[in-house]
């Protein structure tokens, strides 16, 4: 054997007797089945075969700026089984690291981690009868090199025979992905970046201005302030253990005094020492409608995407199996919406920091375009004894740090997760199903707050939205409690519900899409179905959790005040036209027809009128 197959071979020693004790720790795979939980890192073993062999190619990605590229690998070994599979590391030395308690593991080498992405190598045809294959991964850049590692004896026994060469994309450090998102105030747009450059390395700034303007004018330059998290920001495995991976830098610039309509241009960039420019890509945003504007406004809602691999890794669980199509439908139709609203439960990361990335990639095409709000799911947020409402392990450790992280949303404690936007004629007030939301609480008093100082005869529609079903549901869960609903959900709003009018309040987690009537303490206020006029007199309950994850099923018996259920993937897509016309459409994702609607004509009085429960004191004085 050769030094580099002697170096490589001790390298991979090291790695798995870290990988074992590191994860050892660990408890069992996190909750949701999360594809990189299946692998049983800690009962790794190294047993390097001189027959095996990876190899990747190209060594050198990103040439000419691209942020995706694709890499074949080929691999193989003299005694190939069903069982083999590759797995994708980054960084590339991937003994290299710190466990976080070594105190636990006292003389182990210092190492934890998991691999970003997995195929089996029998995808390869043949691979099992020739005892060699190749397989192409898409590769993001993800601040690190890569390398790739054959392995025998399955996910649950690994036996690592044989390690690539690295490879890198050709500026590592280059800001990616951005991520708009509308900001406190109607004229204020914010963009956020990862990165690797810290702020002692470059300064980070958006460049940008109107589309259009006059020759000559100067463009924009405005800084970004700088957030990172570390490891010990984490709550529980594996996002502190075989979970963990360096998160980058991520930044934050303010587009401010905006004019309403207008198309705006922008790049992200950062400037070096020296004075030269890493810049990311060109895009342009159109800016929000101011408060009460008559215009055309166009909005995207659904929950529970999740992401998924182009190059078909990671999914053998069947996990997130829509995402893609939620995904590309709504690139397809980027021209035809204005805002998106992603209510909760985004990559399903689990306590898998990589997969953060990955679905700042997947989605990108959309966020670097359009204002993407986001909400707070079980999958971001829960975990225990860490002041949120539900004592459980859904976040995997994560317990709400990365996606308070990578993503802005205009609250005023970023650890609360509850905040306003104003639209145009739209208001939403965007709740947190992961705080106690029930009355006497600070959360309670934001949404009463929210739903209550809107101008309706400027902003007629009155959107709630959150990620638990805190209203109606006839999933099949909710129906075994009795209740239809998550336990507490609807008892302390839908007097404010119905006080205030809300005209459609949305939910995820179920994954699944189902409307209800106007409804109000479970009773259907009218029998129309898909046309509502006159008197508002009950808030529309939508569970739109079709996003992309695995589907949930329904209960058997159709409760009376469900309208329309569907178990598929699928969006809501609302429109206004005016203030007095509304137009609903459902769509599914696979191939982004309609398959349920709805029409509201209404006017400013109609919203006045008195029904049970929202009419205000009156005096007989005259």
């Amino acid at each position: 054997m050769g030094r580099r197959g002697r170096d490589a071979a001790a390298a991979a020693a090291a790695l798995v007797v870290v990988l074992a004790a590191a994860a050892a720790s660990a408890s069992s795979p996190a909750e949701g089945f999360q594809p990189l939980s299946k692998i049983a890192v800690h009962r790794t073993t190294v047993e390097m075969q001189p027959s095996a062999y990876v190899r990747a190619t190209p060594s050198l990605l990103g040439g000419q700026g691209e942020d995706t590229e694709w890499v074949t690998v080929k691999y193989g070994w003299s005694s190939p089984s069903v069982h083999d599979w590759i797995a994708v590391f980054s960084p590339a030395d991937f003994i290299s690291g710190t466990c976080p308690d070594p105190a636990r593991h006292p003389g182990e080498p210092p190492l934890c981690t998991a691999p970003i992405k997995y195929r089996y190598a029998n995808y390869s045809a043949n691979y099992i009868y020739w005892g060699k294959g190749s397989v192409r991964f898409q590769l993001i850049n993800q601040r690190y090199n890569f390398s790739f590692a054959l392995f025998t004896g399955g996910l649950e026994n690994p036996k690592l025979i044989a390690v690539s060469e690295p490879i890198s994309f050709k500026n590592p450090k280059a800001p990616v992905f951005p991520r708009l998102a509308q900001g406190k105030t109607h004229d204020e747009m914010t963009v956020t970046w990862t990165s690797g450059y810290d702020i002692s390395e470059a300064y980070p700034f958006v460049e940008w201005g109107a589309v259009g303007a006059a020759a000559g004018a100067q463009p924009a330059r405005t800084p970004a302030g700088t957030l990172t998290f570390s490891r010990g920001s984490m709550c529980g495995e594996p996002a502190r253990t075989v979970g963990w991976r360096e998160p980058g830098f991520i930044h934050t610039a303010f587009m401010r005094n905006l004019w309403p309509n207008k198309e705006y241009y922008y790049k992200i960039g950062h400037e070096l020492q020296d004075g030269s420019v890493v810049w990311g890509k060109p895009y342009t945003f159109r800016a929000p409608p101011s408060p009460g504007q008559n215009s055309l406004q166009r909005v995207i809602v659904f929950g529970d995407m999740g992401k998924a691999e182009r190059d078909g890794s990671n999914e053998f669980a069947n996990y997130q199996p829509g995402s893609l199509n939620t995904t590309d439908t709504l690139v397809k139709d980027l021209d035809n919406y204005d805002i998106v609203f992603h209510i909760g439960d985004l990559p399903y990361a689990n306590g898998y920091v990589s997969q953060w990335d990955q679905f700042t990639a997947q989605v990108a095409p959309i966020t670097a375009n359009k204002p993407y709000m986001i909400a707070s799911g079980n999958h971001e947020r829960d975990w225990p004894n860490t002041g949120g409402f539900f004592n459980v392990k859904d976040s995997g450790g994560e317990c709400g740090v990365p996606a308070e992280t990578y993503y802005y949303y205009p609250a005023e404690n970023r650890a609360n997760f509850w905040y306003k936007v104003d639209y145009g004629m739209f208001r939403f007030c965007i709740a947190d199903s992961e705080h106690d939301w029930r009355e006497g609480t600070p959360q309670y008093a934001f949404i009463e707050q929210c739903l209550s100082t809107v101008d309706r005869k400027h902003q007629p529609w009155l959107v709630f939205a959150a990620h638990r079903v805190l209203g109606y549901s006839s999933n099949d869960w909710y129906a075994m409690e009795g209740s239809f609903e998550e336990p507490e959900g609807r008892e302390s709003l839908q007097k404010l519900w119905q006080k205030y009018r809300v005209d459609i309040a949305f939910f995820g987690h179920v994954h699944n899409y189902e409307r209800t009537c106007p409804v109000y303490q479970s009773r259907c206020m009218t029998n129309e179905k898909s046309h509502y006029s006159g008197t508002m007199n009950g808030t529309i309950f939508v569970v739109v959790g079709g996003g992309g994850s695995h589907l949930s099923d329904y209960t058997t018996a159709v409760p009376r005040w469900s309208i329309f259920r569907d178990r598929d993937f699928g969006f809501v897509k609302l429109t206004a036209f005016n203030h007095s016309s509304l137009l609903f459409e459902y769509k599914r994702s696979s191939d982004g027809k309609v398959y349920d609607s709805f029409t509201v004509d209404r006017d400013y009085r109609d919203v006045l009128s008195c029904v049970h429960d929202s009419c205000f004191p009156t005096t007989l004085a005259t």
